[in-house]
């Protein structure tokens, strides 16, 4: 997982407010239910210290049905919300934190990795495309020959023309989806590209994709392009093939781990963190973890020992979360960070290094 949609909430700098609420309004009378939530958590921000110019605005978006979700992560500063997320589930513990860095690590975990990726619905009339990146969702409609798309099963030496004139047009079609394929699947980066539809488009289709491409495609048994088709099927197919590329990703990770070079453990990770070494944090998902760490203001100013920092020319090394600061620490310098259900270190972190 890429941090880079959280690196602008570190800037200007804390201390935050962080607040994870279960928001959900589906049932009768769940407004007020909502607002007595906030209002308990809103006890508790003000009880550490938090003031009312940083709480504002946080109960006028949980309140607000426009902002409506099973769930919301809302980080905000002193007279702004800086970064707020719908949850689509409850959140796996109401939590208030007014904290020197945002308590981010709940958001992540819950989140998930957001695999872009490309979903291709062809016949031989030409193909939708839908481009999902960045939480984001763009759909194409690919029709680009005009010509009979339809043979007719009559003979003759005029129907044989007729037929490689429609081959000809399903062939120009296909090219056009596939270029549009190739062009946003290199543009976003994706990692899956799931294809449907009629089979003998699909074949065509499959057959003018660049091989980087074809690496990345699975090909679904669900999925048309007809009116009043319905896409439920398909789309429980995309979404398991992005499952499956996150499940090979995160072995690939845990085997160049093992491999090396890698450090384990939140000494190690921290180190190797502040000499920008580190290529993928590895963490294992633990939300009852309550580990914590020294920091400074810069990024990668972090340790478990605060005369560390003090040497190196922090005046007052402030305790936080670990998890808090190992996550603004990747964010700043490019790393990633993937949750893991184990690894093999003492304190459920490590780290694959670039060098």
């Amino acid at each position: 997982m890429r941090l880079d949609f959280i690196r602008g909430l570190y800037e200007p700098g804390g201390p935050y407010a962080s607040v994870y609420l279960d928001t959900d309004r589906s049932s009768e009378g769940a407004a007020n239910v909502v607002q007595r939530r906030w209002a308990h958590l809103r006890e508790l921000l003000a009880a550490e210290g938090a003031p009312p110019e940083a709480l504002d605005p946080i109960g006028e978006l949980m309140l607000d049905p426009v902002w409506a979700a099973p769930g919301r992560a809302v980080f905000a500063r002193e007279g702004e919300v800086a970064l707020t997320e719908p949850l689509a589930h409850r959140p796996r513990r109401e939590t208030a934190r007014w904290s020197p860095l945002p308590h981010v690590v709940p958001l992540l975990a819950q989140r998930g990795e957001h695999v872009p990726h490309i979903e291709v619905l062809a016949d031989r009339a030409g193909g939708d495309v839908a481009v999902v990146a960045d939480g984001q969702r763009r759909e194409l409609t690919v029709e680009v020959a005009e010509g009979p798309i339809q043979k007719t099963g009559a003979g003759g030496w005029s129907q044989r023309n007729f037929e490689r004139e429609v081959e000809e047009t399903w062939r120009r079609n296909a090219v056009a989806v596939a270029e549009v394929v190739e062009k946003e699947a290199h543009g976003v980066g994706a990692e899956v590209v799931v294809l449907a539809g009629d089979p003998k488009a699909r074949a065509l289709v499959t057959d003018h994709l660049a091989k980087d491409v074809v690496r990345r495609l699975t090909v679904a048994e669900h999925g048309s392009r007809a009116p009043g088709a319905d896409p439920h099927l398909f789309r429980q197919e995309a979404d398991a093939a992005c499952r499956a590329w996150v499940d090979r990703r995160c072995a690939e990770l845990l085997e160049a781990f093992a491999a090396g070079p890698a450090v384990a453990g939140l000494r190690e990770t921290a180190r190797a963190l502040r000499d920008r070494r580190v290529s993928t944090v590895l963490v294992r998902d633990d939300p009852s973890s309550t580990a914590t760490m020294w920091i400074g203001p810069e990024p990668t100013q972090l340790s478990d020992d605060p005369a560390e920092l003090a040497a190196w020319g922090v005046k007052e090394p402030v305790r936080e979360r670990a998890d808090a600061a190992i996550a603004r620490a990747v964010a700043a310098t490019d790393a990633e960070l993937w949750f893991v259900d184990h690894i093999d270190s003492p304190d459920g972190i490590g780290a694959v290094l670039r060098f």
